[in-house]
């Protein structure tokens, strides 16, 4: 027997059937296609940074329950009174952690979509059988469809990305409110973007028992060190705690975020310039012809143009890399996602993408 036919023996139908996560290669580019916070450090954290790598022991395995990180960041994050977080490898092994304790034989996972992709791709990983609700042509909640939904499928967990990616909106909080009421699993918000919107779920958590909030560091300048967060009852991340592989956050990355914590000022004006750079950048696509920007309360922005695959493939010949959303989904048809960059980047990345479609 050949190695083509031992694969095809071993690894699982659904596994073969799909795709790496694919990521472009950027050196060189204008990089503007991954949600990252374009602006490094200042020097005096960078500083502090370096000096404290020093003393970090990596010849030791790390703490397998940094509790002083813990505190610092349910401080940071103003986590309610009696709720417990987990920390993980960036977010995504959070989600995957949270479905491999639940997974099991035709067990269902639900979200709206498009979405994260990240849900479906872990949810096929692991065996469980994923159902895409389709957003409104707003990209709103379609509530009654998510409430069949729900009914039909009784899925273990449903997640719901606040604000969403890659539309960039805030769904009606009373409309989620009413899903996490009307389903016997488990509801997940995901507030990857949390800082740029201002707004949270997290207040709930001792209102709903089914009720988890899914953050992340990467999207606020520390997506190099990958740390996600899930809070939650100590009922449910007690269990997922079995899950999760030992020592998952090493040590490097625990020291630099609690360093950050204690210097996250200079986060906190990071974020205001980009929350400045989005509105200068939304009211420029709106007034390019043939442009139709959605409004976003993250740091990136749809917009649909026509022949959209020409104008990204022209743009990545020029230097300037976004995202290529048009296979996604069909609701994203002509559509693109760009991150908001430094104003001297979203300059060049206006200029360039005017040129593409004068051209």
């Amino acid at each position: 027997m050949n190695i083509s036919n031992k694969v095809e023996r071993l690894i699982r139908p659904e596994i073969r059937a799909s795709r790496a996560y694919a990521v472009p290669e950027a050196t060189g580019m204008i990089k503007l296609d991954a949600m990252e916070n374009p602006y490094p450090w200042p020097p005096e954290v960078k500083q502090a940074w370096l000096e404290m790598l020093r003393e970090v022991q990596v010849n030791r395995y790390p703490d397998p329950d940094p509790r002083r990180l813990k505190e610092l960041l349910r401080a940071e994050m103003g986590t309610p009174v009696g709720t417990e977080l987990l920390l993980g490898n960036g977010s995504d092994e959070l989600i995957q952690i949270v479905l491999l304790a639940l997974a099991r034989p035709d067990a269902f996972v639900l979200a709206p979509v498009p979405t994260f992709v990240m849900y479906e791709v872990i949810a096929n990983a692991v065996g469980m059988r994923f159902v895409g609700v389709p957003l409104d042509q707003d990209f709103a909640l379609d509530l009654p469809a998510m409430r069949e939904a729900l009914r039909r499928h009784s899925p273990v967990v449903t997640f719901i990305a606040y604000p969403n990616n890659p539309s960039g909106n805030l769904f009606a909080a009373d409309a989620i409110e009413s899903l996490i009421a009307a389903t016997a699993g488990l509801v997940v918000i995901d507030e990857a973007y949390f800082a740029f919107a201002d707004i949270s779920f997290m207040d709930r958590l001792n209102r709903f028992d089914n009720l988890l909030v899914l953050r992340t560091l990467s999207k606020i300048g520390l997506a190099g060190l990958r740390l996600g967060m899930l809070f939650g009852a100590d009922a449910w991340l007690r269990e997922f705690n079995k899950v999760r592989l030992p020592y998952n956050i090493n040590s490097l990355t625990q020291a630099s975020v609690e360093l950050v914590l204690r210097k996250h000022e200079f986060i906190t004006e990071q974020v205001k310039r980009i929350r400045a750079e989005r509105q200068r950048l939304f009211a420029a696509l709106g007034n390019l012809p043939g442009v139709k920007p959605w409004p976003s309360e993250t740091n990136f922005l749809l917009f649909r143009v026509p022949k959209a695959g020409h104008v990204y493939d022209a743009l990545l010949a020029s230097g300037v890399l976004v995202k290529n959303l048009e296979a996604a989904d069909k609701a994203l048809t002509g559509c693109l996602r760009v991150t908001v960059g430094t104003p001297q980047e979203n300059t060049v990345f206006l200029h360039t993408l005017e040129r593409v479609l004068a051209s």
